[in-house]
């Protein structure tokens, strides 16, 4: 197999040009996204040029230490990234959300690093660094949607969750209901992307491994590892996520804080 082409910085500058097609059908269309877009586009760059760098000195010292604070500082970015697409309470679910991540995307990027590859040190920076990127980019996705539909459902359905209350149910027995719509409506993307996978589209580790020069055969095989670490992660931080924030969720009598939300939900135009 041949060895990745390098892409010329020319090359790579002359490939912004492709923003013409969408920046012209969002003037067409009127979409107020020019702004958004534009930040996005520069932060994206500035970002991916600095981790870059960065990772060429962690890849050059590959120190185990510094691999796991580049990881931590990686869980830490989603953690708050996810608060805010959830619009929820930074200070009360921070740490709780951390903990969540932290577990559901460590326990299979080190499976899939130690007893899988067998390398011989577990904290490799070729291997823990960009297997922890795709794992937590997943469960950072699973984890807004599965947030965000645990606790505005509740609000929506609050009648029907204080009725349960009134009937003697215990609070895991009332939440039940709103945990396993969560849990679904979170895992539903990954199982459908696991369902469609290689017939629809060539994902990101197959194509990544293919254009390192690595036999078709064995890019698969590391498709299927990292998918199953994938869903294995976001089932695991969903999970976690959600069981480890009720505590201080709900006051005494079961009903829900709505401190937890950063703005009080709004369904068909009312705050509730």
């Amino acid at each position: 197999m041949n060895e990745i082409v390098d892409i010329g910085l020319g090359s790579l500058a002359a490939s912004y040009l492709l923003l013409i097609l969408p920046l012209a059908i969002l003037l067409y269309l009127r979409v107020p996204m020019l702004k958004e877009t534009g930040i996005a586009v520069v932060r994206m760059t500035v970002q991916l040029l600095f981790v870059g760098f960065y990772l060429q000195v962690v890849f050059r010292l590959n120190h185990a230490w510094l691999n796991l604070g580049w990881v931590l500082v990686m869980i830490g970015v989603a953690d708050g990234s996810i608060l805010r697409g959830c619009r929820l309470n930074v200070r009360r679910f921070v740490a709780p959300l951390f903990v969540a991540l932290l577990a559901g995307t460590l326990i299979p990027v080190l499976a899939f690093v130690g007893p899988l590859l067998r390398r011989p040190v577990w904290l490799d920076a070729q291997y823990v660094i960009p297997l922890t990127g795709m794992v937590l980019g997943n469960c950072l996705r699973a984890d807004i949607i599965g947030l965000k539909t645990f606790y505005t459902g509740i609000v929506r359905g609050e009648k029907a969750y204080h009725q349960s209350l009134a009937q003697s149910a215990r609070l895991h027995e009332a939440l039940l209901p709103y945990f396993r719509e969560a849990m679904q409506a979170a895992l539903l993307p990954t199982v459908a992307s696991m369902a469609t996978i290689g017939l629809v589209a060539l994902p990101g580790m197959m194509t990544g491994v293919i254009l390192a020069g690595a036999d078709p055969i064995t890019a698969i095989k590391y498709q299927i590892a990292i998918m199953i670490a994938i869903f294995s992660g976001t089932a695991t931080t969903v999970f976690l996520a959600i069981w480890l924030t009720v505590k201080n969720s709900f006051n005494a009598y079961g009903v829900l804080d709505l401190a937890v939300f950063r703005l009080q939900p709004v369904f068909n135009g009312a705050s509730v």
